[in-house]
């Protein structure tokens, strides 16, 4: 049999074809991945990962293994050779199995000069070596068994007939049916098809991920086609060849039935991003029918978007993975040029904003508009996830970082809300002054897709405070927003119970009076003032204190005015230094790759030593100072420019986690109102303390109110939903969503200066080299087997 692989192998370069052969593949495949432009270059992705070479090799290997495996059985059946090979002491299974590593062989040839792609991205990463070594392994891994699989079609085709041309149009004709012809069918609604084809499991594991189903799948046709060879090349009749074949088809069968009910997933990418989080894998078991993920990015867009569109597409081969009950599909709304219009205002409508991006054709940048949402439907409901992240200032590269990073929380929130009834329960606080129903609208309506949430009053805690108690005690949460009248020893004891009883908070308080309306009087001043809610003891015990002062930022939101008047008004932004800009670097999830949160007239926090586990979740920036109330504001300092060499105190603390077993305020102390079962020391329980109320409430137009952090006059939108939000899952450890926040997803990018500055050469190298080191192995090769022939002579 070794004599039979090695002869495969002189025989195939013996001659200027097989180099032909070799050469071709090498040039096409450097040609693609390296010069012409398309979706399979490699440098005008701006990845550093090989996911090109993997996508465009299946079509080229359609003809370099029929053209390597083409002569194997033909050519000895053309010269009679077949028949004297049959004669030799050697089993007929022996001569398949040899012919078959031969060509093998020959294949794994022509594919390690590929090698030097993968040397080339790694020195191209940046830093130099970013590349997911164990995600590339497993993509290899996959590409060897689709060649092998090639390799035994092409072998079965070649066993057919004893002319070499036919043997290469057959092979081509069955690889191609294989590989696409399937996935065709079940394009119709046949979804069974899809298993039968080689497109979908090749696809799965060169992702980085080795299936054993896919293993079997591959296996399993290796096994058939050289079985079909076998018969094929036997002298037995044809009742027996089919009693044959049917025992081979059985047990294949079998095999492949049992391992896709039992079967395992390895992850081989570094971050292990297709391994999904517990509660992920929860909520996907726990869909009982069909549930329907319509994705709507589609269509001609930058590499950083097929790059999204590509990991939302592995994503959700995992849910259907561990559930086929979650089907999805890839569609573009805007197809339809006639209709594009009326599509795009449909669109807004549902709240599917599109989203407009440079498009390079033909070294001409045009702008697309793409639509990056997906809808999943299930039985009579629908929830929209959106797919992008458009963080403020934010690059291509973190555009695309930032989007990924979220992918799964994003679909597993929207399986949240199709899924899971509701169980927590929030009251919002009011009685205080806090802010009305229209100006926390758009928030409260978000919150009413996870949670029940329903207004709470304080004034009946003077008459029954044990009710009151009661009564707040049925709520999980309490979001105090924006109060601007003291609250009374009673109302606060109440309050002080209900946390030391377990129940979760926010707080969205300000020590300070101001806002932005005062300024837009014909003075274009006002005074701002020292506000006492009479919170600071309550505060100050849980270990935390809001300081009557107001955060100056230089990295802050402008102000934008409005001057002219009717069709003739004119928006314009100044610079505020009142309106700071948050970005959180820290990993915690409540803030983790959130956008910018916007804050107005915002305190310092500062916290104090105790017991209780306190975390900074947002501040401001490095480029702040502070400023003591009463203190005049003038609108004018927008055209004043600011001292920034004052600007050298620092980040200051805005949004404090505070976690542990809280101290009562009345330990101690004499109780305002009797309450049955006080508690000095509270169970384990959570808070969060904002220094600013405005983060929560929304702007209004014509009567209605807009998204919270949408500034309709830059087309800006800011994080302050994302962050509350974050924030109330997080205390209330909604179905473990928040940690799905924590998941790293490491995506790596070429270092672009060194492609721009390097790409001729790099160009130059993955082309001429591979053709280099087969010229080498060709001269070395043709040196011995000259050597050896001189020998014999």
């Amino acid at each position: 049999m070794f004599a039979l692989i090695r002869k495969e192998i002189n025989a195939f370069f013996a001659s200027a074809v097989g180099y032909l052969v070799i050469a071709v593949f090498l040039i096409l495949s450097g040609l693609f991945l390296w010069v012409f432009k398309g979706q399979f270059n490699i440098l005008d992705s701006g990845f550093a990962d090989l996911s090109p070479f993997f996508q465009i090799t299946p079509w080229i290997l359609f003809f370099l293994i029929p053209a390597i495996t083409m002569r194997s059985f033909s050519e000895e059946k053309k010269q009679g050779t077949l028949e004297l090979l049959l004669t030799k002491p050697i089993k007929l299974w022996q001569l398949v199995l040899g012919k078959y590593l031969g060509s093998l062989a020959l294949i794994i040839i022509a594919l390690l000069p590929s090698l030097l792609y993968v040397i080339s991205i790694y020195q191209l990463g940046n830093p130099v070596g970013n590349l997911d070594v164990g995600s590339t392994i497993g993509s290899y891994m996959a590409l060897l068994l689709l060649a092998a699989t090639y390799n035994a079609i092409g072998i079965f085709s070649s066993s057919m007939t004893n002319n070499q041309v036919i043997s290469f149009l057959i092979s081509l004709f069955l690889c191609f049916v294989i590989y696409f012809g399937f996935n065709a069918i079940a394009n119709y609604g046949l979804v069974v098809f899809e298993q039968l084809g080689m497109q979908l499991h090749f696809e799965r594991m060169s992702q980085g991920v080795l299936d054993t189903r896919d293993i079997f799948y591959f296996l399993g046709s290796i096994f058939l086609f050289a079985a079909l060879t076998i018969i094929g090349l036997s002298k037995g009749v044809k009742k027996q060849k089919i009693k044959i074949l049917a025992f081979i088809l059985v047990p294949i069968i079998i095999i492949n039935l049992i391992g896709n009910s039992f079967y395992k997933r390895f992850d081989l990418t570094q971050d292990k991003r297709f391994t999904l989080s517990k509660s992920t894998k929860t909520l996907i078991l726990e869909t009982p029918a069909q549930l329907v993920i319509d994705v709507l990015l589609e269509g001609d867009f930058p590499s950083e978007f097929k790059k999204l569109q590509s990991e939302i597409k592995q994503l959700l081969e995992e849910f259907n993975a561990l559930n086929p009950n979650i089907q999805y599909i890839f569609t573009n709304p805007l197809e339809e040029e006639a209709l594009r219009s009326e599509t795009i205002n449909q669109l807004q409508q549902f709240g599917l904003t599109p989203m407009e991006v440079s498009v390079q054709e033909s070294g001409k940048a045009e702008i697309e508009t793409i639509v990056p949402w997906a809808i999943l439907s299930f039985q009579d409901r629908s929830v929209k996830v959106p797919l992008v992240k458009n963080t403020i200032g934010a690059t291509s590269e973190e555009r695309v970082n930032n989007s990924i990073q979220q992918l799964e929380y994003a679909f597993a929130d929207g399986l949240t809300k199709l899924l899971h009834p509701k169980k927590y329960k929030i009251a919002v606080l009011k009685g205080n002054g806090q802010l009305p129903d229209i100006k926390i609208a758009d928030f409260i309506k978000t919150l009413q897709d996870y949670y029940f949430v329903g207004a709470f009053t304080l004034d009946s805690v003077a008459n029954n405070p044990q009710k009151t108690l009661t009564d707040l005690q049925k709520f999980d949460m309490i979001i105090n927003a924006k109060p601007n009248e003291p609250f009374s020893e009673k109302e606060k004891y109440v309050l002080d119970q209900f946390i030391m009883n377990g129940g979760k908070s926010l707080w969205l308080l300000e020590s300070t009076s101001m806002e932005i309306d005062s300024l837009m009087n014909p003075e274009g001043s006002s005074v701002a003032l020292m506000q006492d809610l009479r919170l600071g003891d309550a505060l100050f015990s849980y270990g935390i204190r809001v300081n009557p002062v107001l955060v100056n930022d230089l990295y802050s939101a402008p102000l934008v005015l409005a001057s002219g008047e009717g069709n003739d008004t004119q928006f314009t932004p100044y610079p505020w230094f009142y309106e700071s800009l948050t970005k959180s670097n820290s990993n915690h999830p409540v803030v983790k790759n959130i956008e910018s949160v916007k804050f107005e007239f915002s305190n310092q926090i500062d916290t104090l030593k105790n017991d209780i586990k306190k975390t900074v979740l947002l501040t401001s920036s490095d480029k702040s100072k502070l400023e003591g109330v009463p203190k005049e504001i003038r609108l004018d300092i927008i055209r004043k420019k600011p001292d920034i060499a004052s600007y050298n105190e620092g980040p200051q603390n805005l949004a404090v986690l505070l976690e542990g077993n809280f101290k009562s305020n009345y330990k101690n102390r004499v109780k305002p109102v009797k309450i049955e079962s006080h508690r000095d020391t509270s169970v384990n329980t959570k808070m969060i303390v904002v220094s600013d109320g405005d983060i929560i409430k929304n702007r209004i137009r014509k009567g209605q109110p807009l998204e919270l952090g949408y500034d309709p006059y830059l087309n800006l939108k800011y994080g302050n939903k994302e962050f509350l939000l974050n924030a109330i899952n997080y205390l209330l450890d909604d179905s473990g969503l928040i940690g799905v926040r924590s998941k790293e997803i490491n995506i790596p990018f070429l270092n672009i200066e060194k492609v721009v500055k390097e790409k001729t050469l790099w160009q130059a190298i993955n082309i001429m080299v591979p053709l280099i080191l087969l010229g080498v192995f060709g001269s070395i090769f043709s040196f011995l087997r000259k050597r050896k022939y001189r020998k014999n002579s």
